[in-house]
Order: structure tokens, then C-alpha cells, then sequence
């Protein structure tokens, strides 16, 4: 390899490196900015999020509304993720 060959493939680690470490950075900030969205995510689990499932199953809520959350794994399984990647980014 000669060294401009060098050069330009150490250039192309260079970039490649800093776009997923920019990448990462940002996902990171956005990850600890949801602090406040999943505590409220989690106090509406263990309080209003088993009345409103009942009233789905029901047949009670418009058949239109979007109800992701209502789903019987989706919120717990959203919570047990954001948990799990939350003690992968403090044990690094």
C-alpha cells in the first residue's frame, strides 16, 4: 500500500469514525431526555392504564383512536427496554 493509499483509507476510518460517534452522542442525549416522558409513561401504567385497557376491550373507545399503549405487552415491553438499555449505558 502506498502512502497516499494509507492516507486516503485512514481518512475514511477518520469520517466513518466521527459520523457514528456524532450518531451516538446525539442518541444518547436523546435517550437521557426522555427521563420525564417514561416516569409519566410509568405512572400511567401503574395507575390509569388498566381502566382505559377495559374500556377497550370493552369496545368502549372509538374505533379510530390510535391505542398503542393499550396493547397488553407494548407499554410494559417499551418500560423493560428503556430499563434494560438504561443499565447498558451506566455500565459502560
Amino acid at each position: 500500500m502506498t502512502q497516499k493509499e494509507r492516507i486516503k483509507q485512514m481518512e475514511s476510518l477518520f469520517d466513518k469514525s466521527n459520523e457514528v460517534i456524532q450518531q451516538l452522542g446525539q442518541a444518547i442525549d436523546n435517550f437521557h431526555a426522555l427521563q420525564e416522558t417514561i416516569a409519566e409513561l410509568e405512572t400511567y401504567y401503574n395507575t390509569d392504564w388498566r381502566t382505559d385497557f377495559e374500556a377497550d376491550e370493552a369496545g368502549i373507545l372509538p374505533p379510530k383512536l390510535k391505542r398503542g399503549v393499550l396493547s397488553e405487552d407494548g407499554l410494559w415491553n417499551l418500560l423493560e427496554e428503556y430499563n434494560r438499555l438504561k443499565e447498558k449505558l451506566e455500565d459502560a
